[in-house]
């Protein structure tokens, strides 16, 4: 019960809370990573994206899009797995530090609040795109781009089951 416990504590839904988790992290002068996405079905290609972002800094932070932002995104039938679901697998994953949920199309309030030290997006985006630059190297901090792993979508995996 005691990892259970340490996965949940890891998925932060409310804004005070946030606001809480940032302030220790800031007073204790940790460097922040922050990604975001949906992650509605987790693969190789995540956990090695995850794995590679987590090793820029101290805390790995995740702002993860609700069951209704995937939705406005990604159309009906997604998500797959409910924002629940999604936030206990990303947070049992031992370098991730925080799954935080954001509604938005966007996490660029979220971003707002977390104050990353690094900010951090796959090679499919070009640093002008990725939400949120503006701010970060507004203090100073770095935007960066991991390069994906070839041949692990989401999108490609449901493709697969449905065919078979």
């Amino acid at each position: 019960m005691e990892i259970q416990n340490h996965i949940k504590s890891k998925v932060i839904a409310d804004d005070l809370a946030v606001n809480r988790q940032v302030a220790v992290w800031k007073f204790l002068n940790k460097k922040i990573v922050f990604t975001n996405g949906c992650f509605d079905i987790l693969h190789r290609g995540h956990v090695e994206y995850l794995a590679k972002a987590a090793e820029l800094g101290e805390i790995l932070v995740i702002g993860m899009n609700t069951d209704a932002s995937v939705q406005k995104i990604k159309g009906p039938g997604r998500p797959v797995n409910s924002e629940h679901a999604r936030a206990d697998v990303l947070a049992a994953i031992g370098f991730v530090d925080a799954v935080i949920f954001f509604d938005e199309e966007t996490p660029y309030e979220l971003i707002k609040k977390v104050e990353p030290n690094v900010l951090v997006k796959g090679s499919d985006y070009e640093i002008n795109d990725i939400v949120g630059h503006d701010i970060v190297e507004s203090y100073g901090g770095r935007i960066i781009t991991i390069p994906l792993v070839d041949g692990y979508s989401t999108t490609s995996i449901i493709d697969k089951i449905k065919s078979v």
